[in-house]
């Protein structure tokens, strides 16, 4: 009779690519994420390195892969699963010694803690027009609104004779107005898309998600140059600063439409 073998779950971590791609990707506890972070300073980290046991044999070093095939048995496809604990660096780890780890039936020693973002070089750029583009959009709106100058009519209704306001007050800019914002918030969503794709392609590890932006442009920017401003300190603010521009504008110009519409309606009042 043989009697099943049970290894420790491998804790969530940053292992080598079984792929070979020669990165660190990104393992939550269950499979590979598509997470994948090429350390600065090291080359080659699927190679163990020398002096090390294991080392120049197949697989060496990776996690999930030994020389008796471990990783193909119960729980296959998971890094360091052997019968020794094969492939974990620095051995097999103990399960109550991780926090957030499955230590055993009626044992569980608190949440998983997300891996820490690593800063990236400082020769990367992180600016790019995408961001900027939605963070400055909004400037087309405060065009049209700066060149929509409303004047409102009233006409009698009804044999009550009840004054309305005559729709053909609204002219070509008010449409416009409208449009405008319908059209600059898609293009902001898609925009925004872009610039986490980039930030992705640029190393910076989960990134603030574009998903953000359908709650409004302004939230994607604020939350994109929080994460990047920490893995990137001290650059990644400048699009906050910008759009605390637009904004101060924006509540100076509507304001003042805003006193220019009452005082026009308010002339073409019957006194």
């Amino acid at each position: 009779m043989t009697v099943p073998q049970h290894s420790t779950p491998t804790p969530p971590g940053w292992y080598p690519d079984p792929s070979g791609s020669g990165q660190l990707r990104w393992w939550d506890g269950n499979a590979w994420t598509g997470t994948a972070w090429n350390p600065p300073g090291q080359a080659g980290v699927s190679q163990a390195a020398p002096g090390q046991p294991g080392a120049g044999q197949p697989g060496a070093g990776q996690p999930g892969i030994s020389q008796a095939g471990a990783g193909q048995q119960a729980g296959g496809g998971q890094p360091g699963v052997s019968q020794a604990g094969a492939g974990q660096p620095g051995g097999a780890w103990p399960a109550a010694a991780r926090p957030g780890q499955y230590a055993g039936p009626g044992q569980y020693a608190g949440p998983v803690q997300p891996a820490p973002r690593p800063e990236i070089s400082k020769q990367t750029p992180v600016y790019n027009p995408f961001i900027w583009l939605v963070t400055l959009l909004p400037v087309i709106t405060l065009i049209i609104l700066l060149l929509w100058n409303p004047v409102f009519h009233l006409r009698i209704v009804g044999a009550r004779r009840v004054p309305a306001l005559d729709p053909g007050s609204f002219s070509v800019p008010y449409f416009l107005l409208i449009v405008s914002g319908w059209l600059i918030y898609g293009v902001s969503v898609l925009l925004s898309y872009l610039d986490w794709q980039k930030l992705q392609k640029d190393g910076v590890v989960r990134p603030f998600h574009w998903a953000w932006a359908f709650l409004g442009a302004g939230v994607y920017v604020v939350g994109r140059s929080v994460i990047v401003h920490k893995v990137a300190p001290p650059r990644g603010l400048a699009p906050v600063w910008a759009l605390i521009g637009v904004v101060a504008v924006s509540f100076i110009l509507v304001a003042v439409k805003v006193s220019m519409i009452v005082s026009t309606i308010a002339k073409a009042l019957p006194m």
